[in-house]
């Protein structure tokens, strides 16, 4: 069983423009609408390379209304906690040479009482076959020790967990050993106070150190250079597919739902490495933040190039 987190899910207006104009008139040509969030996205995933998650989080006000019912439609199961106030609307600005502003609202306060309304949930999913997929950020009244709390507590269970966050977020939960974690470059740049652009060799020794820690497996996506992919005895470089790019939104949530998907289907990692590139390099060229087709994926995971990277 896959349980994804999204404490602040969001409607996703994703509006295509020609060239973005700072203090002028600037004149949309396209809007797509989209639930979405970090755990979301992974839902949507899961489901297009067909397997089966539960979304969670909390939703509130008209939008978390929509975001229910889309996800109904969609077929994907959902135990949100209702909060007061109005999920946040994300809008995403693709400009045609493939560049995104992002512009995110906050999110609705959440209440102790609704927060431990969420944990009580989730420790009743909690189990040796189930991952728990923590990913994105929180909103107003949820401590930023969060994540660390629920691994810590599912963990007792014997659950697994799969962290993608940023940050404090991040931070902070290394110190529970999530199963699994995906850091794109730049965020693991940040946790290791760099100020400069890391090597792939520095970006491989970071991995390696969040590996001595005890997860299982780190990723660390590289944008349009791919992925690097370690475990305990295996360390692969994945370069990035040639695609025809729509935007780069959703295509880190699309890797840890082949991550979360391989997982639970038990796949061989090295299948499980071809599906999650194939994964995000279709998100690049799927609009708004929709995940590609199954058939799409299968067709890039033929793609996937395979390096081994020697110690």
């Amino acid at each position: 069983m896959i349980v994804t987190v999204t404490m602040n899910p969001a409607i996703d207006k994703t509006v295509d423009i020609d060239r973005f104009e700072r203090g002028d008139l600037n004149r949309i040509k396209r809007v797509e609408l989209d639930a979405g969030g970090k755990g979301i996205n992974v839902s949507k995933t899961i489901k297009e390379l067909g397997g089966e998650s539960i979304a969670m989080g909390f939703v509130g006000g008209t939008s978390g209304t929509i975001i229910r019912h889309v996800l109904a439609d969609q077929g994907i199961q959902t135990d949100f906690v209702e909060v007061k106030g109005e999920t946040r609307t994300n809008l995403k600005v693709v400009e045609k040479n493939g560049e995104v502003t992002e512009l995110n609202e906050p999110g609705p306060e959440v209440s102790k009482e609704q927060l431990e309304d969420l944990l009580k949930r989730l420790n009743g999913y909690a189990a040796p076959d189930t991952l728990f997929v923590l990913a994105g950020s929180i909103p107003a009244g949820i401590p930023t020790d969060i994540y660390r709390r629920i691994t810590e507590e599912v963990h007792r269970k014997g659950a697994k967990v799969l962290l993608d966050a940023d940050g404090p977020l991040f931070a902070e939960s290394l110190k529970a050993v999530p199963d699994m974690l995906k850091p794109n470059r730049s965020e693991l740049e940040r946790y290791y106070q760099m100020d400069y652009r890391a090597s792939e060799q520095e970006l491989v020794s970071m991995g390696e150190k969040l590996l001595e820690h005890g997860s299982d497996m780190a990723v660390i996506s590289l944008g349009q250079m791919g992925a690097l992919f370690l475990t305990g005895d295996k360390r692969y470089r994945c370069p990035g597919l040639r695609v025809k790019a729509h935007s780069t939104v959703g295509a880190g949530d699309a890797l840890v739902g082949a991550m979360a998907y391989g997982w639970n289907e038990k796949l061989p990692l090295e299948t499980c490495i071809r599906l999650c590139m194939g994964a995000s390099a279709g998100a690049v060229t799927s609009i708004g933040t929709k995940p590609p087709g199954r058939s799409l994926v299968d067709e890039l995971m033929q793609q996937v190039e395979l390096l081994e990277i020697r110690k």
